[in-house]
């Protein structure tokens, strides 16, 4: 039933369940549903599906919070320049500030592991979780909403059996599995990194025009 290409998508919650849906190498929706021990029973999940498939989860969450508050800051418009940060918080990881520049979406910015909200503490511990059962790439469902759009030639093909009743969050879901599915088949991009606090990866390359300024991390 299954092919080689499992594809999973997760969207953080903490006041209500997590929701997860799994597509195949087709986008064929086949499971989904929603996890009230979710790092007990998304491992479970992975290695019901791994062999003889190979598994790969996208996570709308972000992976690693920050160990200091960032020191480098973005200054769009005109300038299109880092600067060191002054009066800023400082929160925010690289790739929420690429996201951001390219307005793909507004980041939740991460801060401090201290001043993460429960959803952000849940998102850490998933991905650390998973990443000895699967590879494991952070999503950010909004942008790719913005990357896919226009684009007629991604779809999800949904038996409505396969489909688990509950809000909208599902939908987010499907997209992240979406995500990693077009990545790996290399139709999408992975930004950030700079500062080693993780990438988003994202279904299609940026579009122009592409501010190559912030995607290199600053060093002084």
């Amino acid at each position: 039933m299954l092919n080689d290409g499992i594809y999973i998508g997760i969207d953080i919650q903490t006041r209500r369940d997590c929701c997860y849906t799994v597509i195949d190498e087709s986008d064929t929706l086949i499971k989904s549903g929603w996890f009230s021990d979710p790092i007990s029973e998304a491992v479970y999940l992975i290695k019901e599906l791994q062999s003889p498939s190979q598994v790969t989860v996208g996570i709308d969450a972000p992976r690693n919070p920050l160990p200091a508050p960032r020191e480098w800051f973005w200054s769009g418009g005109k300038k299109q320049k880092w600067t060191p940060r002054k009066s800023q918080k400082g929160n925010g990881r690289h790739c929420e500030v690429v996201i951001s520049a390219h307005k793909l979406a507004n980041p939740q910015w991460t801060p401090l592991e201290q001043d993460a909200p429960e959803w952000m503490l849940l998102g850490f511990k998933l991905f650390s979780a998973l990443e000895n059962h699967a590879t494991v790439y952070e999503v950010f469902p909004t942008a790719s909403y913005t990357s896919l759009h226009g684009n007629s030639d991604v779809r999800i093909n949904v038996d409505f059996s396969a489909c688990a009743p509950g809000p909208k969050d599902m939908i987010d879901a499907m997209v992240a599995a979406v995500t990693v599915r077009e990545f790996v088949a290399g139709n999408g991009t992975e930004v950030g990194g700079g500062d080693g606090l993780g990438t988003i990866v994202l279904p299609r390359p940026l579009s122009d025009p592409v501010i190559k300024e912030v995607l290199e991390w600053p060093s002084r």
